[in-house]
């Protein structure tokens, strides 16, 4: 090439950029990929639940010992979340995530050669320890990827996973309890073969993924220098605002509503996600079979839940209310699944009803930090607010066991759940949101 054509090349102008054709290619990249491991990641979580009504008849275990067991994860899970979103923004999120996709589905097949209450609960102290740091980890991969905007978007994808994985895991798993294979009954197999798609996609994450705009080959270079610059001068402005400290943002009345709510909300929601299938064995009086391909209906319908809430919240810009007419329904529809002397069509009718409300609130909560505090305060509140959202996955589960273990039924069960998702409500009520605040993400 002569002098002059250097020059030419050197004083032409940068190649366009079409904005949403490099979103949507992000989006065709990252999105599909993330949301199949978190369909997995949630599965290998709530799999004891669906494995409980086989295992109680096999190993013995008491209803306190499954609550226990099913609570410990959540303890596990809280001792790497912090240091495993940090080492995502500042080590590797494509060898992080293999790392935790690899070990969590190790430690779920190994669930299958328990015996003890105490090799259950450290099985499941080591899931939760495993798995920690995948979802924080998330948060912040999609800072790296996508604006804002766009993230809101995506994080709201995450959310229909886990109806998606409960529906689809329930009778899957109800299939996989029928099997005896080389001496192994069917809960064995159903932890060892959940597991090992972790595996397989922690190896695979190695390739499909890639850590930066700056690291994806799949993106022209004008593109990729494009997209580092909009996420990097975001990041600027952010910062530019200051920063607010974790004891300062405790200090506020939203922040602790906030905590409240969702610590009361879940307490009721992951003992629900848990001990469903026990509820419909123990109600209808059916077979293992019969109770997991009925709750996987019962969570099928929460796949519409999230989707008819996230359109209707998108529609009126309304967060707070949609997400209290979420907890008051579920909190209704469990309450009125435990009346007796109903004929079981109808139960399973107030069943369905609660899987369709109890997944339509967690979308227009997480919206409701950023409405409601500002930018600064909902980057230190988010992480403090989650911490708890976890802690009431223990204090759920092992409430229900306990509850279970001194006699009160399942009905009486429900009325606890129910009682759970009415005091969120309450706390979220009190949330005070600015009237200007108008927020049409993250669905657009």
């Amino acid at each position: 090439m002569s002098t002059t054509q250097h020059l030419a090349t050197a004083n032409a102008a940068p190649a366009p950029v079409d904005p949403d054709a490099v979103r949507r290619k992000v989006s065709r990249r990252v999105l599909p990929f993330i949301f199949l491991l978190y369909i997995v990641s949630y599965l290998d979580r709530a799999n004891a639940g669906f494995a409980k009504l086989a295992m109680a008849d096999d190993l013995k275990f008491s209803d306190a010992v499954f609550g226990l067991g099913f609570g410990i994860f959540f303890i596990g899970y809280l001792f790497l979340e912090i240091p495993g979103a940090l080492l995502v923004e500042r080590w590797s999120a494509r060898k992080w995530f293999a790392r935790i996709l690899i070990s969590w589905g190790i430690a779920s097949a190994m669930t299958a050669f328990v015996q003890t209450p105490m090799q259950f609960y450290a099985a499941r102290f080591i899931l939760g320890v495993a798995e920690a740091g995948f979802f924080p980890g998330i948060i912040v991969y999609f800072t790296h990827w996508f604006t804002s905007r766009d993230r809101a978007r995506a994080l709201a994808g995450l959310v229909m996973a886990i109806p998606f994985c409960l529906a689809l895991g329930a009778p899957l798993s109800a299939m996989l309890l029928k099997i005896n294979w080389l001496g192994l009954v069917g809960w064995k197999w159903l932890f060892l073969l959940e597991g090992l798609p972790a595996v397989i996609l922690g190896v695979a994450t190695l390739y499909v993924l890639d850590d930066r705009p700056r690291d994806a080959k799949w993106l022209q270079p004008h593109e990729r220098n494009w997209l580092s610059g909009q996420l990097d001068a975001e990041a600027r402005a952010k910062d530019a605002l200051g920063k607010t400290t974790f004891w300062q943002a405790l200090r506020l009345r939203n922040v602790r509503l906030l905590t409240l709510g969702i610590f009361a909300t879940n307490t009721g929601g992951y003992a629900l996600t848990f001990w469903l299938p026990t509820a419909v064995k123990g109600i209808s009086g059916g077979s293992n079979s019969y109770a997991l391909w009925w709750s996987g209906g019962i969570y099928a319908f929460g796949i519409l839940g999230v989707y008819v809430s996230g359109q209707s919240s998108d529609r009126t810009g309304d967060r707070k209310w949609h997400c209290v007419a979420g907890q008051c329904s579920t909190a209704l529809f469990l309450a009125a699944s435990a009346v007796p002397g109903q004929p079981i069509w109808l139960v399973m009718t107030w069943l369905c009803l609660t899987g369709l409300t109890a997944s339509s609130w967690p979308s227009p909560f997480w919206a409701l930090p950023t409405m409601t505090l500002t930018a600064s305060v909902a980057a230190a509140s988010i992480g403090f607010i989650n911490i708890f959202a976890n802690l009431a996955g223990y204090l759920g589960n092992y409430n229900v066991g306990m509850l279970q273990a001194h006699g009160v039924g399942q009905r009486g069960c429900l009325v606890f759940l129910a009682g759970c998702y009415l005091l969120g409500a309450i706390f979220i009520s009190f949330v005070r949101v600015p009237t200007i605040a108008v927020d049409r993400g993250p669905y657009g």
